[in-house]
């Protein structure tokens, strides 16, 4: 069942650019945030078809495994790729989306699989999802092994379960592999150079922006409905996209005005324009990455928000200490590159391409990146090392080896963070889980510089 027909990605057919996107996604290894943005705004795609684009791209990802199961007793051959993804898009609308009807979704898969394939490919796709509207879903408590249910009914990966559970224990990790299945809540950080959240607020408002704020982050605005990136408020920098919980390492950091502050890993900036309006704009801010076509993503946000005390270097934070002067900066945020797993709901396609060998290795550039941080830092300085995960290693594991050699680092108390937040500290270190606040899984620790010992 092969086909070579070429298929654009935007015809106005919703259903036929989420498989375009989903087969990117699964061939090349494409981050699905990022191509459903291309596709967005290079097609212009308008509010109500953008919802329904999203929706079910998302949707299908999330549910791949689940999917597959109430689709394996059906097909008894092997399938294209794409006729695969077709399946998944079209149950997932059938399964989870009741304002679209059954038959619409069945009757659109049909007529995507004539275009991209042949009548037969058609009639397969016509059979196996009649078949299954039919004689209804299997039963996923069918399922006698308790992760293999867990797995298949959360969509996450047997090994990921396993070792989630190892850390967390099945209650908290069932909620947070049913919470990673849950569309995030669009969330903007308030400019305080340039306003306060009540201002904000009413700037949103009278722009039709459906919007309050955070009752746990004070400079959160939580987005309820509208597009809030076409507004004269975003347009003009009084607020930027950030998650609630990456609000948190620039808080814990606490900038003072005036100081010398290194971001190690700040694209796409929002943590570093976030320091420098602690700052309230005053001293200076080194933002270094790794990709340098990535610094200029913090210099557009810088230029938005009226910020100016940013400078950009591409640097290899590996390597830091090679290039920058020693001990020369009051505080330095360490947000390093990580497996992810909490932000699973923004990128659902992390659950499929992680591996377990991945965690080692991200491990290993987390502790040389503090092992250069360091080095750079003044004696009293400040260390902030914070991640969008939930892996033990990387977290808990990364901190206690970096401590273990290096006696002149000690962890002190996060302060300047809500109490309902502070409650949940551990030994000077915060982890912050999806299902918490509805927010990004994330970790923070601080540490402080207190010389030789």
């Amino acid at each position: 069942m092969t086909s070579k027909k070429k298929v654009q990605i935007w015809d106005g057919n919703v259903r036929d650019a989420a498989l375009t996107i989903l087969i990117a996604v699964d061939k090349n290894q494409a981050y699905s945030n990022l191509l459903l943005n291309q596709t967005i705004k290079k097609y212009k795609i308008d509010a109500k078809d953008r919802a329904l684009l999203t929706e079910i791209t998302y949707g299908t990802l999330q549910y791949k495994y689940t999917l597959d199961f109430y689709l394996e007793p059906y097909i008894r051959t092997k399938i294209d790729l794409w006729v695969s993804w077709l399946l998944r898009l079209s149950l997932y609308q059938v399964v989870y989306l009741s304002r679209i009807p059954a038959h619409a979704a069945v009757n659109e898969a049909v007529e995507i699989a004539k275009k991209r394939g042949h009548k037969g490919i058609a009639s397969m796709v016509n059979g196996v999802l009649r078949s299954i509207q039919r004689e209804g879903l299997r039963s996923i408590d069918e399922i006698g092994e308790p992760i293999k249910k867990l797995s298949i009914e959360t969509s996450h990966p047997q090994w990921l379960v396993t070792r989630l559970i190892e850390s967390y224990g099945v209650e908290k990790t069932t909620e947070m592999l049913h919470e990673n299945n849950v569309p995030p809540t669009l969330t903007v950080r308030v400019n305080s150079l340039k306003a306060s959240p009540e201002e904000v607020l009413k700037m949103l408002e009278a722009e039709g922006i459906n919007a309050k704020q955070s009752t746990l982050m004070p400079e959160c605005i939580h987005i309820a409905s509208g597009q809030v990136t076409h507004t004269e408020c975003f347009k003009t920098g009084f607020i930027t996209i950030q998650d609630e919980s990456s609000m948190m390492p620039a808080n814990v950091l606490n900038p003072k005005a005036g100081w010398r502050v290194l971001d190690m890993c700040a694209a796409p900036g929002g943590k570093t324009t976030h320091i420098a309006e602690r700052m309230n704009n005053v001293g200076s801010i080194l933002a270094t990455d790794l990709h340098p076509h990535k610094l200029d993503l913090i210099d557009e946000t810088s230029n938005r928000l009226g910020i100016d005390i940013i400078q950009t270097a591409p640097v290899d934070g590996r390597k830091a200490s090679e290039l920058l002067e020693k001990e020369s900066y009051d505080a330095i945020l360490v947000d390093a590159p990580c497996s992810g797993l909490g932000v699973t709901r923004r990128k659902p396609d992390i659950k499929y391409t992680k591996r377990e060998e991945d965690f080692e290795s991200l491990h290993k550039i987390q502790i040389q990146l503090l092992e250069n941080a360091v080095k750079v830092l003044k004696t009293g300085g400040r260390l902030v090392y914070s991640t969008c995960t939930v892996d033990r290693l990387e977290n808990e594991g990364t901190v206690h080896e970096f401590l273990a050699s290096h006696p002149e680092m000690e962890l002190v108390p996060i302060e300047n963070l809500p109490n309902e937040l502070l409650k949940n500290q551990q030994n000077g270190m915060l982890q912050v889980f999806p299902q918490d606040f509805g927010s990004d899984g994330f970790f923070v620790a601080a540490f402080q510089k207190k010389g030789e010992s």
